[in-house]
């Protein structure tokens, strides 16, 4: 059989016996604590592979998997809080009953603060997110974030004065943060391996249920002549959050979490029940799993002094981490769906379409088209991988940014405006298929445990302050320069495709504990490359 030897930051492949000796009849009568994992991710998946011969791990169709499957529907009620507000906001920002109500117009600087005032709860809300989670467990801090979203909904959507309404969406902007990223450890730190991608991926996509909740209502609540069409929408707001909090202390804790507090013999049976066929503890697949998190977490690691944001940058491979992350958390949201998601009104009406009820309709359209891009590429993620879905959707947008400025760059006939307006459309699609999955997967797991939640806490910070610039900075350019702001997203996306190229690392298939090991290679990205080559020859060889 062959293993990987890493050298440098090559992975070459050799003979050896180590492997061979972990044969699938061998592993279902070993004891638990005999099961080291291998030293290379290459090894570690071959002795995976033994194992799953014993335990083939829980079925799609299984009782199981259903347990699992709820759980993941109680936990993506985070990721809708998010999708919810940033339409209700576009949709409502359009209502000429708002406007009036507020003296607002649609564009500009008021327009800019109501906008803004989310993000900066939103960056307020990373403080909770990365305390809660390792203090008190993901499930308390998915609780606390959403318990304050509902105050903050409830405030809105009773504001008789633009204080009170910028009170309520700085408290929602709070929620939703820490909410929203514990989730995302959470789910990261439960689903099987082999279909993380989809899970996660499922969880950012919960962002567009949210939307078409909130598009689809508006539909109808636009054509009403009193403030209760703006009114409503933000108190249906409520729900999502509503559910994650009554039925987030029903699921099991992470596992993960559970062995960080000293709770081992928990933490086992969870992965029992959620990644073995059997549930048996003693389940060779669970062992494995259980010996790579021993290896890797230290009951007074540095999750425990929440204080302490050294270990994100303390070493050479922590850096590398924190860049993925800042690309993921920067790009994810400067590629131009920022500028789509919160004013596809103000971009319907700068192109022509000035009905009110149409526009809300073709942002409800939005919303479904979107949705339908992101479980698209939810459910091939762990197939294709990260890298190469990234390189091919971000290299998509960047063209279609090109159509979208050439067929909108000057008043055209009714013809050319349909046209800029079914590329715009076409390029939430494509960027929800390789974006979308991604911004909730990929920074979940190439962050270790000891700096995951603080990890995702800084991505929040991350993200909200590239949202600084769709909701402060984009409300102005469209009143300044309209059409031209595509020409900005364009140059920048770009960009993006050369970055993704140089530095994106490949993560699919593998355990959260190998994933550390491709950072300490010399260069990540080429090590997993090499890594990915030497499987499938591995593979190919076994068929």
């Amino acid at each position: 059989m062959m293993a990987g030897r890493q050298t440098g930051d090559v992975f070459s492949i050799e003979k050896t016996d180590s492997i061979d000796t972990i044969q699938a009849d061998e592993i279902s009568h070993a004891p638990v604590n005999d099961l080291k994992p291998p030293k290379t991710p290459l090894e570690r998946q071959q002795a995976l592979q033994a194992a799953l011969k014993v335990d083939p791990g829980v079925g799609r169709w299984s009782l199981r998997a259903f347990q699992m499957y709820l759980v993941t529907l109680v936990i993506c009620c985070c990721s809708g809080d998010s999708g919810f507000d940033g339409t209700v906001m576009g949709g409502i920002n359009s209502m000429t009953q708002y406007q009036q109500y507020f003296g607002m117009t649609g564009v500009g600087k008021r327009t800019s603060i109501v906008f803004g005032i989310f993000t900066i709860g939103s960056i307020c809300g990373t403080i909770p997110a990365s305390y809660f989670p390792d203090r008190f467990g993901r499930r308390f801090s998915m609780f606390f974030g959403n318990a304050v979203l509902i105050v903050g909904a409830i405030l809105t959507a009773n504001a008789r004065n633009q204080g009170t309404f910028l009170g309520g969406r700085f408290l929602t902007g709070l929620g939703s943060t820490c909410a929203g990223a514990s989730a995302k450890s959470y789910l990261a730190e439960m689903a099987p391996p082999h279909s993380r991608g989809a899970y996660l991926g499922f969880l950012n996509s919960f962002f567009y249920v949210g939307q078409m909740s909130a598009t689809g209502m508006m539909v109808s609540t636009g054509r009403f002549q009193n403030e209760w069409s703006w009114r409503l929408p933000l108190y249906i707001q409520v729900v999502p959050a509503a559910i994650n909090v009554l039925f987030v202390f029903l699921c099991p804790e992470s596992p993960r979490w559970l062995y960080s507090v000293g709770k081992a013999d928990q933490a086992r049976k969870i992965l029992a029940s959620f990644h073995s066929s059997t549930g048996d503890p003693d389940s060779p697949l669970v062992a494995l799993e259980m010996e790579e998190i021993e290896e890797k977490i230290a009951v007074d690691g540095s999750d425990k002094r929440w204080w302490d944001y050294r270990p994100l940058f303390k070493t050479r491979a922590d850096r590398y981490r924190a860049y993925m992350v800042i690309l993921i958390g920067t790009f994810g949201q400067l590629s131009g769906n920022g500028l789509i998601t919160y004013f596809l009104p103000i971009l319907l009406k700068n192109a022509g379409i000035t009905s009110q009820n149409k526009q809300l309709t073709l942002n409800f359209v939005n919303s479904v088209t979107s949705y339908i891009g992101a479980l698209c590429g939810s459910a091939i993620i762990d197939r294709f991988g990260r890298r190469k879905i990234l390189l091919l959707s971000t290299s998509a947008i960047t063209l279609n940014l090109a159509v979208v400025t050439g067929l909108l760059s000057s008043s055209g006939n009714a013809a050319q405006s349909n046209a800029g307006i079914t590329f715009i459309f076409l390029f939430m699609v494509i960027f929800s298929f390789g974006w979308t999955p991604m911004q909730a997967l990929y920074p979940a797991e190439v962050l270790s445990y000891q700096v995951r939640a603080k990890g995702l806490a800084f991505l929040g910070i991350v993200s909200q302050l590239a949202i600084l610039i769709n909701t402060f900075g984009m409300p102005v350019a469209l009143e300044k320069i309209t059409w031209k702001v595509y020409i900005i997203f364009l140059v920048w996306d770009a960009f993006e495709v050369v970055v993704i190229y140089f530095t994106v690392v490949e993560t699919k298939g593998l355990t959260l504990e190998e994933i550390d090991e491709i950072f300490e290679a010399e260069s990540p990205r080429r090590y997993s490359a090499e890594l990915f080559k030497e499987k499938a020859v591995l593979n190919s060889s076994r068929a």
